[in-house]
Formats: structure tokens, C-alpha cells, sequence
């Protein structure tokens, strides 16, 4: 997907092209395949070739992989989802950043006051 999003229109040549050691061609159609079955993606003919193009934003698509994250591997638990992030990127986290986080846990509490 990280191939689609930064090509924006994608054929299966094209992500085999910018993936190191990619697998077979087939490999790669049947990955598209499959992504596009999920929903992921959706496909246009421009000749005999398919191209391949995003059906949800990164933005959208990275908000349901965090949401899908915290259900498997934290109970659906925000707090220790964002412990383990914290505790796993520790020499990233300056003040700046905390300052950041800070002012977006105040948000949430607005909007859970509402």
C-alpha cells in the first residue's frame, strides 16, 4: 500500500519496480487482488494493463490500522497502546513533542465533555 500511496496510480509492474526483492509478478497481481477485494484499492484498464489506485486516504487508511492495533494487541486499551508507543520510540520523544501530545489529550477531554 505504501507503493500506491506514494505512486498516487499504480500498475502491478510498477509497485514489482519499487519494491526491494520483490516476489514474482503473479505474486504482486494477487496482492493487488486481494487488496482490492478488502476494499483497499480499486482498479481502472488503460489499455491491457490495470492500474491501480488508493479507494480511502493515508490518513484514513493509518486511522484504521491504529484502531484495528489497540483491538488486537491491547484489549482496545488507548492508554497502553500509547504506553508501548511511548516506551518503543523513547529517544524520539523530546519536549516538544510531549508538549504536542499534551495538547492533543486536552482536546480529547474537551470533546468528552461535550
Amino acid at each position: 500500500m505504501d507503493v500506491v500511496y506514494a505512486g498516487g496510480r499504480v500498475t502491478a509492474a510498477q509497485v514489482r519496480e519499487r519494491i526491494d526483492d520483490a516476489p514474482s509478478d503473479s505474486a504482486i497481481r494477487t496482492l493487488l487482488r486481494l487488496l482490492e477485494e478488502k476494499g483497499h484499492l480499486r482498479h481502472e484498464s488503460e489499455g491491457p494493463r490495470y492500474v491501480y489506485v488508493p479507494t480511502t486516504s493515508r490518513a484514513e487508511a493509518g486511522r484504521s490500522a491504529v484502531r484495528h492495533l489497540v483491538e488486537t494487541f491491547f484489549e482496545g486499551s488507548v492508554e497502553e497502546a500509547m504506553s508501548a508507543l511511548l516506551a518503543a520510540n523513547s529517544d524520539r520523544v523530546d519536549d516538544t513533542t510531549l508538549a504536542r501530545l499534551a495538547a492533543k489529550i486536552a482536546t480529547a477531554r474537551k470533546k468528552e465533555k461535550k
